[in-house]
Order: C-alpha cells, then sequence, then structure tokens
C-alpha cells in the first residue's frame, strides 16, 4: 500500500506541478523563452543522472547478469527510438524557435500521450524497485516534463487552439500518467521481474531522450557564446548532481 500511495503522488507530483510551466508560459512569455534552454540541460543532467548514478546500478544489483543488464539498455535506446521514428515522439521545448519542424498538432498530442503513459509506467516501476529510486525518477520525468509541456503548450497554440482548450487536453493528457502508473503497479506483482527488468529499459530511454533530443537542443540554443555554453554546463551538472545528492539522502 505505501508503494501506490508513493507512485500516486509522484506521477500526480510529475503531472500536475509541471502545468505549472505552461501558466508561466502565459504570463510571462518573454521571460520564460530566456529560461526554458536552461532547464532543457537541467532536464538532461537528471535524465543522465538518474540512468547512471540509480537505474544502471540497482539493475545490476538485481538481475546480477552483466550482458543481460546491458542488452536491456539497449533495448530501451532502440524502443524509444523506434517510438520517436514512428510516433513523432520528438518534443521541441522552444515554442517559438523557428528552427524546429513541428508535426502536426494531432500527433503530437498522440506522442505526448503515449510520453505520459509510459512516463507512469517508469514512475511506478522504479517505485516497485525502491521509494528512494522512485523520488529519484519522478524527479528526473518532472524536470524533463516542464519543457516539454511548454513546448507542447506553444504547438497547439500555433496549431489554432484556444487557450482554454489546450489547457484542458493538457491537463486530460497528464492523467494518462496515472493510468500507466496504475497498470504497472498491478502487473509488477502478478509477472515476477517486470520491474527489475524494465529498470534498464528505463535507463536506456533515458539515456537516449537526455542525449538525442535535449543535448542536441541545447547545442543549437548556445550560439557558439563560450559564456553561455559554459552556463549550460553548469545547469547539466547541476541536474546530475541533483541525482547524486539523492543517493546521498537514500
Amino acid at each position: 500500500m505505501n508503494i501506490w500511495i508513493y507512485a500516486i503522488l509522484g506521477v500526480i507530483f510529475s503531472s500536475v506541478f509541471s502545468l505549472f510551466g505552461v501558466l508561466i508560459f502565459l504570463i510571462k512569455k518573454d521571460w520564460l523563452s530566456k529560461i526554458v534552454p536552461y532547464l532543457v540541460s537541467l532536464a538532461a543532467g537528471a535524465l543522465f543522472g538518474d540512468a547512471f548514478i540509480h537505474l544502471i546500478p540497482d539493475s545490476f544489483d538485481s538481475i546480477k547478469d552483466p550482458l543481460v543488464v546491458s542488452l536491456l539498455v539497449l533495448g530501451g535506446i532502440v524502443l524509444f527510438f523506434m517510438l520517436e521514428q514512428f510516433v513523432r515522439w520528438r518534443h521541441c521545448h522552444l515554442p517559438d524557435s523557428e528552427n524546429h519542424t513541428h508535426p502536426m498538432v494531432t500527433m503530437n498530442i498522440v506522442g505526448d500521450a503515449i510520453h505520459n503513459f509510459i512516463d507512469g509506467v517508469v514512475i511506478g516501476a522504479s517505485f516497485i524497485i525502491a521509494i528512494p529510486i522512485g523520488i529519484a525518477t519522478t524527479l528526473a520525468v518532472f524536470l524533463h516534463e516542464i519543457p516539454q509541456e511548454i513546448g507542447d503548450f506553444g504547438i497547439m497554440l500555433k496549431g489554432g487552439y484556444q487557450i482554454k482548450k489546450a489547457f484542458l487536453v493538457h491537463v486530460l493528457i497528464g492523467l494518462i500518467a496515472i493510468v500507466g502508473t496504475v497498470v504497472v503497479l498491478i502487473i509488477g506483482p502478478i509477472m515476477k521481474g517486470f520491474a527489475e527488468n524494465i529498470l534498464p529499459v528505463v535507463a536506456g530511454g533515458f539515456i537516449y531522450v537526455a542525449g538525442s533530443d535535449l543535448v542536441p537542443e541545447i547545442h543549437q540554443g548556445t550560439d557558439v557564446k563560450i559564456s553561455v555554453a559554459i552556463k549550460h554546463l553548469l545547469v547539466l551538472l547541476v541536474g546530475i548532481l541533483l541525482m547524486g545528492l539523492l543517493l546521498i539522502i537514500g
């Protein structure tokens, strides 16, 4: 029961509080355009940190066979690559940028719904393994959700959605993450080794998203200015250090 409580609270935290970024987008759009690139760097650091500090080491402890863990991590990378290719999952975190080709709004909503469902599965599986790992993963997902939701919201507005409709759609899509968490909490105890085997897959997914989606966007926004590049590096390191701090606290 404790796992259920922590997992549900975790996914609600990740889904609900990430919407505050959307509210700020509506209130201080100009200010947000300056801070979002650094939120992307923070998210990249958190995803890398959670994968290499929490998920992969715990996978080696749980599964024991290093080759199996490595194959599952690679499987996660391939899985997320397929999702990006076939569902057009790649999110633009800078809604006002002209350097990205925005997919059709409908495809973006479908991709976001699948993304949120998997986020829920990820959070639920992490809490099944251990509450500290669940907390770390929830934080990593949350930090990624903020710039993602801002970008998706901007795409909806550009696609002709009214503000109220776009916000309502975001709320409904966010609820899908709870469904993913509930599903994995039900399946986890029934299927032996389910959570243990899905953890390295999640790690591979985090590595792929951070490396192929977030890092290129960071590079694209640095404008080859050393001072800006250093700031992005420092913020990325903060994301990694947050994951390390959670390990020490746990």
